[in-house]
């Protein structure tokens, strides 16, 4: 099956939404009891943490944490956002800097000024979007990117989600009460899908699709730790409570070659084993045996391979023992979780 499909369902009771590419399953949101990343708070501060230069927030809830603020007194309102999904037994990750998202603009209120993705290159198209930015928010309090989708897009499509944005951030900004508050749901994975996934797609909506498309049997793959690299050799990607394991195997072939392929091939397909599952944090790498010479290139396919994600990931480095580290952001549910 070529092409791109995304389908909009369910996994028994919980609101889903996949993304098979080629006939394999490219990315899965899934909702959660959690709060959803994106949520924004009236939250109040509680108690500071000594030393990390940080704050635990009430909220509706549930306690959140708050890295790296100053000023902030116990008992005064502040406006959060949550940034991700909390490890377990942790406090909700928020952050003070607050993002409105839509499908073709993202509002910034702390940061003024009109800009356009980088990824739209195309003079004339990226004159056509100014334009419409100037028309609809140039008089606006808050600053406004118009996020890649926009291309080719519809001009009246950009201008109503703009001012949609534009009006959702001036009401959640101007908002001067101070009990605890919900003030914006974050998006659930149907939204998501519509969202983040714009490249053209067939989209399926029927009750049975996930069946149908092979997603069932993709995410029961999903739930085992093992990915094949192609050959004999294999990677298996396993969460722990304080990181992800990942370990590379050249099955019977024990040669420096055997070693290179397979690690360069665990770099292509790391990104989509980790959507997949949902996982995040700290990740480390223990390669196949491989000469120092070749880490460069090993660095390049995965720099490579992890620029085409939208999860933010952070290419750590090498260890003294010569495993590789990456640090990536909480911002989905993991899957094994939520179908246990």
């Amino acid at each position: 099956m070529k092409g791109r499909t995304i389908i909009l369902g369910h996994l028994g009771e919980v609101e889903a939404a996949a993304l098979m590419v080629d006939g394999k399953l490219d990315d899965l949101l899934v909702d959660s009891d959690a709060p959803n990343p994106g949520t924004i708070y009236r939250a109040i501060a509680d108690r500071p943490v000594k030393g990390q230069g940080g704050m635990f927030l009430k909220t509706p809830d549930g306690s959140a944490f708050l890295r790296q603020i100053k000023g902030l007194a116990p008992g005064q309102a502040i406006l959060v956002q949550v940034s991700g999904f909390a490890e377990p037994g942790k406090a909700i990750p928020v952050a003070a800097k607050i993002l409105f998202k839509s499908r073709y603009a993202i509002v910034t209120p702390d940061a003024p000024g009109l800009n356009i993705s980088r990824s739209i290159k195309a003079e004339g198209e990226r004159d056509r979007l100014l334009e419409i930015a100037h028309d609809v928010a140039g008089e606006a309090a808050h600053g406004l990117i118009l996020r890649s989708s926009c291309a080719g897009a519809d001009a009246e499509e950009i201008s109503e989600d703009i001012t949609a944005m534009l009006a959702l951030a001036d009401t959640v900004m101007l908002d001067d009460a101070t009990d605890m508050d919900v003030l914006v749901e974050g998006d659930g994975p149907h939204l998501l899908a519509w969202r983040d996934w714009t490249d053209p797609a067939e989209v399926i909506t029927d009750d049975n699709g996930f069946d149908t498309h092979g997603v069932l049997d993709a995410l029961e793959a999903a739930r085992g730790i093992q990915v094949g690299l192609g050959g004999a050799a294999s990677m298996f990607v396993e969460p722990t409570r304080a990181l992800v394991a990942v370990d590379v195997n050249t099955g019977n072939d024990a040669s420096l070659a055997a070693g290179i392929k397979a690690n360069m091939a665990c770099a292509r397909a790391l990104p989509r084993a980790l959507r997949v599952r949902g996982l995040g944090g700290q990740i480390t790498l223990d390669l196949a045996p491989m000469p120092k010479k070749d880490r460069r290139a090993f660095e390049t396919a995965l720099r490579q391979a992890f620029r085409g994600d939208d999860v933010e990931t952070t290419l750590v480095g090498w260890t003294p023992l010569g495993h590789f580290e990456l640090q990536r952001k909480r911002s989905r549910v993991v899957v094994a979780e939520v179908l246990s």
